[in-house]
This record gives structure tokens, C-alpha cells and sequence, in this order.
């Protein structure tokens, strides 16, 4: 039940090295535009929005960051979130990855998605749904 606090996605922080490197990395990979970086935090959006207008991916400067082992294994640094993106075309999808400066992962589980490792090594996932994003209700860019 709605209690008057207004909550709305802002952004999904990735912790990171460098995060103006991995904010340039996601503006390749989704077409997007570099929103704003100060050397701790970098900001990725859709074209032409302003701060504030988007949910976006901000990447956090993490000097003790240390990349997930995917798939898990014991003793380890863990996953704790990973990005799907939606794709109409799997094999250009992930050819345009590579592109960017993304690996693919060594380990796949499907026919239907690439999971992939951006520069930082988080694990994300191209996954194929063209029937989904051509419908009216897939809403995000």
C-alpha cells in the first residue's frame, strides 16, 4: 500500500576499479551516453537524458574490488547480482560485446543467452528475446 514516500529507480551501482573505463565499456555496449563521472563514480544513460531522467548503471571506484568466480566455487568471491539485456540477435549481440572489450564465458548453459564478462569480470547475460522486445509493452530502451 502506497504510504506517500515516493520510491523510483535511480541507478544500479557496479562496484569497479575504474569506473570511468567500465562506464565507457556499458555506453559502448548499449549505445548510451557517459552522464557524468568525479573519478569515485561514472554514470551511464540513455541519449539526450539529463541526470535524474533515467534509471542508469553508476560504477563505483572499489580499490578492494575483486571480480566473481562464475560459475561459483567454494572460497571464492561470490556473485551478488548480475545484468540481462534483452537481444534480438544473439550471435551480433555478442560479436558487438566482444567489440566493446567483453569475454565470453567459457561455461554456457543455454542456447537462448551468452553469459559474458564485462572488463571488470562481472558476469552479465545477453539473452535472446526479439518476440519480447518487439511488443508494446517492452517499455526500457
Amino acid at each position: 500500500m502506497y504510504d506517500g514516500a515516493r520510491i523510483k529507480l535511480y541507478s544500479f551501482t557496479i562496484d569497479c576499479p575504474e569506473p570511468l573505463e567500465l562506464a565507457q565499456f556499458y555506453a559502448r555496449l548499449l549505445n548510451w551516453e557517459l552522464v557524468f563521472c568525479d573519478g569515485e563514480f561514472a554514470c551511464v544513460g540513455p541519449p539526450g537524458c539529463a541526470q535524474g531522467m533515467y534509471p542508469g548503471l553508476t560504477f563505483q571506484k572499489n580499490d578492494s574490488y575483486v571480480p566473481p568466480a562464475w560459475p561459483e566455487e567454494e572460497g571464492r568471491q561470490q556473485q551478488m547480482a548480475h545484468l540481462d539485456f534483452a537481444v534480438d540477435n544473439l550471435e551480433k549481440a555478442v560479436e558487438h560485446a566482444v567489440s566493446c572489450g567483453a569475454v565470453i564465458s567459457g561455461r554456457q548453459f543455454s542456447d537462448g543467452w551468452r553469459v559474458m564478462f564485462d572488463p571488470a569480470g562481472h558476469p552479465f547475460c545477453l539473452c535472446l528475446m526479439g518476440e519480447l522486445m518487439d511488443s508494446a509493452h517492452f517499455g526500457l530502451l
